[in-house]
């Protein structure tokens, strides 16, 4: 069962990934993925976010612990046991099941001088939704945003294709 979980992760790339610029302080990445659900399905399956993040890219290892408060001002977080945990992204915008907007700084960033902004789109099609990640971060990256862009790509790429497997 393990094997048919893993095979449908690698099937459920996302439809576009590309780094559509960077230079030595800012990039852009973008990713979409087509689901066969209705927006405000899609927009219900983004949000259960500890079912389709990878707990390779948290820092407890335990997608349980993660959790998504779409309303301006909740939070992207993460229980770490206790009262330790990490805000991973903040939500400044969300009109449900159209879009959604967070800021903050993913993974190796959050140590850096950078300010990220996640805009998620749910995106109507004929027979579903297109989901479109676009992630801009700007600021001090020791000078090598250009070189961390396609990295984040990847790893962006991989939770969306991770969502698209579990938005069925």
């Amino acid at each position: 069962m393990k094997y048919l979980a893993a095979i449908a992760v690698l099937i459920s790339v996302p439809a576009t990934a590309e780094v559509v610029s960077a230079d030595a302080h800012d990039f852009e990445v973008r990713e979409s993925v087509q689901t066969k659900l209705a927006p405000a399905a899609a927009w219900a399956a983004f949000l259960q976010i500890g079912r389709w993040w990878s707990a390779e890219h948290s820092y407890s290892g335990n997608t349980s612990n993660l959790s998504l408060d779409a309303r301006p001002g909740g939070c992207f977080c993460e229980r770490i046991g206790g009262s330790s945990g990490v805000e991973h992204m903040r939500v400044a915008v969300a009109l449900p099941p159209k879009r959604l907007v967070m800021t903050g700084s993913l993974g190796p960033l959050l140590y850096e001088g950078t300010n990220g902004i996640m805009d998620v789109t749910f995106d109507p099609v004929a027979d579903g939704t297109t989901v479109r990640i676009d992630y801009r971060t700007s600021g001090f990256v020791h000078a090598n945003a250009d070189k961390l862009a396609p990295a984040v790509d990847h790893v962006l790429a991989q939770q969306l294709g991770r969502y698209a497997a579990a938005a069925r």
